[in-house]
């Protein structure tokens, strides 16, 4: 298991002696949470991503005729080259 310093080296933090107790103290208490899940045999158990007894619910993939370009600009104030013409957000 790596302790608090690996992680606190991985994210390149530079943390003052205060901050670092601070932190390793919260550190310490959420992973002897996770440490009590150790008591439970889990073996032969299935990983689950939901807890909820849901099937694929995903819609049906139609197509189905859209506008055309030319339609859809028809209207735009400004356009270049088939698309929409937009006052530039970066200098």
């Amino acid at each position: 298991m790596r302790s608090f310093t690996d992680y606190e080296n991985m994210a390149m933090l530079d943390l003052s002696e205060s901050e670092r107790a601070t932190l390793k103290a919260r550190f310490e208490e959420i992973t002897d949470g996770f440490s009590a899940l150790d008591e439970y045999d889990t073996n032969g158990a299935d990983p689950l991503v939901t807890v909820l007894d849901l099937s694929n619910v995903i819609r049906e993939d139609n197509t189905s005729k859209s506008i055309s370009r030319e339609e859809l600009l028809k209207n735009a104030p400004e356009q270049h080259d088939g698309y929409f013409q937009v006052p530039a957000t970066i200098d």
